[in-house]
């Protein structure tokens, strides 16, 4: 088992930043390639951005490119999500997850373990 804890969402304006957390805790981090997924009220959660196991690639949905960046940190088991530019269509429940295996995954289903949500609010 494997839990996550996502921190640091929040109120915002337009063109403002937020940076999100995800504590990891149980087996082992490194072992995980690890994503953030978001939620809009009456939409269908959708992929943001996912980093492999050990930092070196990332990808991302292409409405973030170039706002968002996903970076972790495996002495802290922690993942992070650096969302700069904000735009009101960026509001929405921001998780985290962790699936088996090594490499980037962009596909929900293959994700194991969820985390809770923090809710990220950009005004405009």
């Amino acid at each position: 088992q494997v839990q996550l804890v996502e921190s640091g969402g929040g109120l915002v304006q337009a063109g403002g930043s937020l940076r999100l957390s995800c504590a990891a805790s149980g087996r082992t981090f490194s072992n995980y390639a690890m994503g953030w997924f978001r939620q809009a009220p009456g939409k269908e959660r959708q992929f943001v951005a996912t980093i492999n196991y050990s930092g070196s690639m990332t990808y991302y949905q292409d409405t973030v490119k170039g706002r968002f960046t996903i970076s972790r940190d495996n002495a802290k088991n922690t993942v992070y999500l650096q969302m700069n530019s904000l735009k009101p269509e960026d509001t929405a429940v921001y998780y985290c997850a962790a699936a088996s295996g090594s490499y980037c995954v962009t596909v929900e289903d293959r994700y194991d373990y969820w985390g809770q949500g923090t809710q990220v609010t950009v005004s405009s």
